[in-house]
């Protein structure tokens, strides 16, 4: 006999007959209305837990739009201001600038890292000119500058040297500090890199300038999309594992963050977020420190793809990732979604 037609032989309970449960919790009471979710909810995420990234480019066009990210725009100086300003208007604490190099100006040592002129350090002072209240947390490391990639200075057997790299990063650092950048945040992975960046900043009287390491950067496949960004996708020599954490790997971040403490980090990064939520809650757990999350260019462009194609609902998916990464013990997250995520938190 079919389930069809046994149905039609069997009496179904109704629901105003149904006997009642004897339950004395009903965790459903505290999610009945609006007000009481509100009331027991645990993690609230605000415009105060983003930090916006952005590309710069120098062009005639004020926007050029990167394929592999749709929505997003490299910009120029200007547009930049412009989008500073926006930030300051919707509550966003901080900007994270990334540079998309003339080809013409990379070499090997990627000495434009080092120009006080370079793009980076103008457009750092033309946004702390303009909208002197937001933070400007800004990259070092060499792989916008280098032909051929990397993060640091490469030999022809296509080892990374990390000592000479170190010594580089710490130059790079002080020109952006001297250009009013208020927090370094190193991304390179080199070891003992953040005591050797302290130590410069200090000396030249920059005591005061922040850095956020880049403690747990893992050697993901989330990070095509920005590479597209920065021009280094085509570049790129080989990959960035004998220097970037192995992604099998959850001690070691612990390790990598407990050193980049003691030399002087005052706030910490886990890179990718959402597949490394359970390396931010470790982190967190065990150190008590700032704490942040990269959520990548590939993460983004998941999402985003996904809710362009209609697959997915991208407002909500898009809220309910940076939810997690305050559910995973982060104090914030640099996000592309962060100018539509501050406006939905605004009320917009």
């Amino acid at each position: 006999m079919s389930i069809r037609a046994l149905r039609g032989h069997l009496p179904l309970p109704a629901a105003a007959t149904a006997e009642k449960l004897s339950l004395s919790t009903r965790l459903r009471r505290n999610r009945k209305a609006d007000w009481t979710r509100r009331l027991v909810r645990e993690h609230v995420l605000t415009t105060d837990d983003l930090i916006w990234p952005l590309f710069l480019i120098d062009s005639q066009d004020a926007r050029t739009p990167i394929a592999s990210m749709p929505g997003i725009d490299r910009i120029t100086i200007d547009e930049a201001v412009r989008e500073a300003e926006l930030a300051a208007r919707l509550g966003i604490p901080a900007l994270a600038p990334f540079p998309y190099v003339d080809p013409a100006l990379r070499d090997e040592t990627g000495s434009e890292a080092e120009n006080h002129h370079n793009l980076m350090c103008r457009a750092v002072r033309a946004i702390k000119q303009a909208v002197p209240e937001i933070g400007l947390i800004t990259d070092a490391a060499l792989d916008p500058y280098t032909s051929h990639g990397h993060d640091g200075v490469m030999t022809d057997d296509g080892r990374i040297l990390n000592d000479q790299t170190v010594a580089i990063l710490c130059r790079q650092s002080l020109a952006l500090a001297e250009a009013g950048a208020d927090c370094i945040a190193p991304s390179d992975m080199m070891d003992g890199r953040i005591g050797a960046i302290r130590q410069a900043l200090d000396a030249a009287g920059f005591e005061d300038t922040q850095i956020m390491s880049y403690a747990a950067k893992y050697a993901s496949g989330f990070y095509a999309p920005f590479r597209d960004a920065i021009g280094t996708k085509t570049t790129l020599i080989g990959d960035k594992r004998t220097y970037q954490m192995d992604p099998a790997n959850t001690d070691e971040a612990l390790r990598e963050v407990e050193l980049d403490i003691a030399e002087g980090a005052d706030m910490v990064m886990v890179k990718p977020g959402m597949p490394y939520l359970d390396i931010c809650r470790r982190v967190k757990d065990a150190f008590g420190v700032p704490t942040f999350a990269y959520q990548v260019s590939g993460e983004y462009a998941m999402i985003e793809g996904a809710a362009r194609a209609g697959y997915i609902d991208g407002e909500r998916a898009m809220m309910e990732s940076l939810i997690g990464f305050k559910r995973a013990g982060c104090d914030g997250i640099l996000t592309y979604f962060a100018p539509r995520a501050a406006k939905i938190l605004n009320g917009g």
